[in-house]
């Protein structure tokens, strides 16, 4: 039963179903809980799936004889495991030679190694002592080398497929790992893809698995709702966890990521009944203290927020989510050490995080240090090449740095891939004046203005600074009816009011001499009044002409930057 997917390979749904059997079976000998239970979420999508009577790929070998000695033994050490004896496991164990048994050894006291460690860990934020860089650096390719000789040997293991993800650091390094042609081989790269930002590549992946018989499937659903929300389709992403929510009304995970679309969205009554009903399934999971967290901080309560991200990372320190939203509150608090303190501890948790970076760049641009703030926003940059947030904070910090060209570039190419905020081309305009480009700063701020009209989400003291500009230029320029209209605009707003009239009773007067100098009649005060209202509603409906920048403009849109 193959099934020809949209990426281009086979899928072999009856011969994937035996794998992920297999693979479940072994993994629950191992106790490998997650890896088991998410096999099991994928053989509920492939339920009506008739079995292949053929062997797989990846099949259980054989028991060895030692493993049939020390099948008592084994199935003792499994079950302190379970019951959490983790150093009686290990202990159980110690003489084992068979391969299930010598697992089960070793697993068991990294499980007690990792527990002593939590136990011992200081509280979050408190002073520790900090992993070396270049020691990370050398425990990376040893790591790399290991799990993609893991795989190789059993293509179905996804813990090390997720464990391998997590070290992979960019596409080139991905394109170099000699790895299995699997069908989870295929879910890795939408993993790393994901991982990397390069959503709409593992998108395509994750489709072509529902189309190819996978509809069904949780963990799909879950993967395509991030990767939307990754690209900012909040209103696409809470639809997805919506409707996983109304499948699986249990589910725990994913929900933080959830919580996060809907604190973005200022959603209060669907963040407060998503936190309550977590609350009752397990109140003491990570992922229901972030959700709680989100909640306390929508409320703008942002004590109460950081205790329960605090107690998520008690829960589990390495918990990235907790660690950037724990950095955001001390942020809103401006508490600039602590925040500084959670947004390097998520980067050592994971250096793709971007937010990190991007907080660890506002932090440094409070504490005005904009080498330290340029740094870390190239950083987030170059995690995320199209964010043309990440492109604005890297120009105000060049601009501060008096480094006007680089700023200028980056300015122009937020502009270019689609401003979030609708500042760039304001930002732009000020950066001519200040590069003395009169008739560029001219095109930059007409744009500005064609975008901003009729939208309420624009900073209106920024917009009459614009008009204000604008009624200038044209009157150096001797274009009374243009100027008319800037200032007749400029009339709306309480800080260029005053100015507004006063250029407007300038382009009066100019027009009155302008007509005595021709030896005609020069119009009353209320006729010169009336022709420069007349000429600035004929402006004021009229679109403005082409710009020397050659800008189009682009359709305003914003979101939050995620919490």
């Amino acid at each position: 039963m193959a099934t020809k997917a949209a990426l281009g390979m086979e899928l072999n749904l009856s011969a994937m179903k035996k794998d992920l059997q297999t693979i479940r079976t072994l993994c629950r000998q191992r106790y490998l809980r997650h890896c088991s239970k998410w096999c099991g979420e994928m053989l509920m999508a492939l339920q009506d799936v008739n079995e292949d009577p053929q062997e797989p790929v990846g099949a259980a070998p054989p028991p060895e004889p030692a493993e049939a000695a020390e099948l008592e033994t084994v199935e003792l050490a499994h079950d302190y495991l379970t019951l959490g004896e983790l150093d009686r496991a290990a202990h159980q164990s110690r003489h084992c030679t068979g391969g299930r048994g010598r697992f089960l050894h070793l697993y068991s006291r990294y499980l007690a190694a990792e527990r002593r460690r939590a136990e011992d860990a200081p509280e979050p934020l408190a002073p520790a002592p900090r992993t070396k860089c270049v020691e990370l650096t050398e425990l990376r390719a040893p790591a790399v080398r290991a799990l993609t000789d893991a795989v190789r040997r059993q293509p179905l293991l996804w813990q090390a497929w997720l464990e391998l993800a997590a070290l992979v650091t960019d596409r080139e390094m991905l394109a170099r790992l000699q790895l299995p042609d699997n069908w989870m081989c295929q879910l890795f790269f939408a993993q790393v893809f994901l991982d990397l930002q390069l959503n709409s590549e593992a998108l395509a992946i994750y489709r072509a698995f529902q189309e190819a018989g996978l509809q069904r499937s949780s963990y799909l659903s879950a993967q395509i709702a991030i990767g939307y929300q990754n690209m900012r389709e909040v209103d696409q992403a809470i639809e997805l966890f919506q409707n996983l929510l109304k499948e699986d009304p249990c589910r725990l995970e994913n929900m933080d990521s959830y919580s996060n679309l809907l604190y973005v969205k200022g959603m209060q009554v669907e963040l407060c009944s998503l936190a309550h009903n977590l609350s009752n399934i397990n109140k003491y999971s990570v992922e229901t203290c972030c959700v709680i967290g989100n909640y306390y901080s929508l409320k703008n309560h942002h004590e109460k927020a950081i205790l329960y991200f605090q107690r998520a990372l008690r829960l589990n320190a390495n918990y990235l989510s907790a660690w950037t939203l724990l950095g955001h509150e001390y942020l809103e608090l401006k508490n600039t050490n602590a925040a500084i303190q959670c947004y390097r501890q998520a980067i050592d948790v994971n250096r793709l995080d971007y937010r990190a970076w991007y907080g660890l760049g506002q932090m440094y641009e409070i504490l005005k240090m904009p080498l330290y703030c340029q740094y870390y926003y190239k950083q987030a940059h170059q995690l995320r090449p199209n964010d043309s947030r990440m492109l604005m904070a890297m120009g105000e910090s060049y601009e501060k740095l008096d480094k006007l060209q680089e700023a200028k570039r980056c300015y122009w190419k937020a502009h270019s891939i689609g401003d979030i905020e609708g500042v760039a081309l304001l930002r732009l305009a000020k950066l001519f004046e200040r590069l003395c480009e009169p008739m560029r700063a001219a095109a930059a701020y007409a744009d500005y203005i064609r975008d901003s009209e009729g939208q309420d989400i624009w900073d209106r003291d920024e917009q009459a600074q614009a008009y204000r500009f604008m009624a200038n230029h044209f009157l150096l320029r001797g274009q009374l009816d243009e100027t008319a209209h800037h200032a007749a605009r400029c009339t709306e707003f309480p800080e260029t009011r005053e100015e507004g009239k006063a250029i407007l009773r300038e382009v009066a007067q100019r027009r009155a001499e302008e007509a005595a100098a021709r030896g005609g009649e020069a119009p009353g005060a209320t006729g010169a009044t009336s022709a420069t209202a007349t000429a600035a509603g004929t402006a004021a409906t009229a679109g403005p002409s082409e710009t020397p920048l050659g800008m189009s403009p682009l359709p305003p849109y914003r979101l939050l930057f995620s919490p």
